[in-house]
């Protein structure tokens, strides 16, 4: 009879916990096919808006790239883009090259998207070279800003994710430059006054694309005319050319371009005579006393009536953290925190804050998103739980309990001891 209540105990225990299990699994099972319906609906429109950049109405083909750009901001659609990477691109491309300025900003936008989304790989390295030419052309063919500014972020994305050797970088970081310091280029003679916000941008994307160089040994004579001109930028007008301008001058100095007799990337046995080393450490020093004097000026500039305070005090910001990095050598660190999961963000150099800034205004509000779940930023930054977390209520109860745990063995451990003492003296006092 004890037998059978105790069979019937068991039994009961176990249908309560089975049923805790069937449950379990029910919300699981019905969590993925919710999960499932929701990818399925997602593929079938992204194939939708596919389709509808065929058409021949503009209006049809930027709502479908609006779409695409919503999309590929929002999520890390690795998988889907696998097998039509190559069919996106193109279409991309005929966007940019017929469409309207609205159309060739967003198809700009999505090739830079699709570019960060397949990550480092071959497919990252055959959008850059079938879209390289294409996005050159279209820098130097028209005058819209709007068009103009994507097409420069597009470029320096799919070069900085996509290039294999500083060569291939190097055919971007030219494309640029001439948009930056047009004397620099052919057409000289039809050189015109760039807008200041083309100009901010023009010099924030080919300073995210210079932070690759840094695994490359460099000539120093290739930068005389990049110092030389961004440091008349620093007495620019506009406050957000300054600020851009500052930026690449802080790399410069970590790069150490400004310090020759200093830095591991610059090759200088490659000026092979002493006069020309002589001149090229004494023209480097001379500009940097220039540019650290101007940096001064501007980490304590005063504002006017009706100055834009945050901008200018992100100017300041930006100057004294260089002033403190020529001094020091130590970058300030960015912390960002991506979520409980993923924990801190961090930038501890100039190349990952240039990096990191590039990303936040290129990304925009998909920036968080990609921080989370996309590849390629994991591998450009540093990632670290962060301590200040408190515990979730799962992990509470799991701490609570190894700490229950670990107390009741101790009084076990401790009631035994007792015990052996007690049976120890009883046995004395019996002999």
């Amino acid at each position: 009879m004890g037998k059978s209540q105790r069979r019937k105990a068991g039994g009961d225990q176990f249908d309560s916990s089975d049923a805790d299990s069937v449950s379990s699994i029910s919300t699981g099972l019905l969590e993925l096919a919710n999960d499932t319906e929701c990818l399925n609906s997602q593929e079938f429109e992204l194939e939708k808006y596919i389709d509808d950049l065929y058409e021949k109405r503009g209006s049809t083909r930027e709502k479908a790239l609006s779409g695409l750009v919503d999309a590929f901001e929002g999520h890390v659609l690795l998988k889907f883009v696998e097998n039509k990477f190559i069919t996106l691109l193109n279409q991309y491309i005929n966007s940019i090259k017929r469409g309207s300025t609205k159309e060739a900003c967003l198809a700009s936008r999505a090739i830079g998207l699709l570019a960060i989304t397949v990550g480092a790989e071959n497919n990252a390295h055959e959008i850059m070279e079938e879209s390289v030419s294409h996005l050159s052309q279209a820098l130097i063919s028209g005058s819209d800003v709007r068009k103009k500014s994507s097409v420069l972020d597009c470029l320096a994305v799919v070069t900085f994710v996509g290039a294999n050797d500083l060569a291939e970088t190097e055919i971007s970081l030219k494309a640029i430059w001439q948009v930056i310091y047009p004397k620099s280029g052919p057409n000289v003679g039809l050189v015109k006054k760039l807008p200041s916000t083309v100009l901010a941008v023009a010099i924030s994307a080919w300073s995210f694309l210079l932070t690759t160089i840094s695994d490359w040994r460099i000539n120093p004579d290739n930068w005389k005319e990049s110092v030389a001109f961004l440091s008349t930028l620093l007495e620019d007008n506009d406050r957000s050319v300054r600020v851009a301008a500052g930026e690449a001058i802080a790399l410069f100095f970590e790069l150490g371009i400004l310090d020759l007799h200093r830095s591991d990337h610059i090759d200088i046995d490659s000026l092979n005579h002493e006069v020309l080393k002589h001149g090229m450490l004494t023209y480097m020093q001379s500009m940097k006393a220039k540019i650290l004097a101007k940096a001064n000026d501007l980490s304590v500039e005063a504002g006017g009536k009706g100055t834009d305070k945050k901008n200018l005090n992100d100017q300041r910001d930006l100057f004294q953290k260089i002033l403190d990095y020529v001094q020091t050598g130590e970058c300030p660190e960015i912390s960002l925190k991506i979520s409980s999961k993923h924990g801190l963000l961090r930038a501890s150099t100039w190349t990952q804050t240039i990096r990191l800034n590039f990303l936040k205004r290129f990304l925009g509000r998909g920036f968080l998103k990609h921080a989370q779940d996309n590849e390629l930023l994991h591998d450009l930054f540093n990632f670290e739980q962060d301590k200040t977390v408190s515990l979730s209520s799962i992990e509470k109860k799991i701490s609570r309990s190894e700490g229950d745990k670990g107390r009741t063995q101790k009084m076990k451990k401790d009631r035994k001891l007792a015990q052996e003492r007690k049976r120890g003296h009883l046995i004395s006092q019996e002999e």
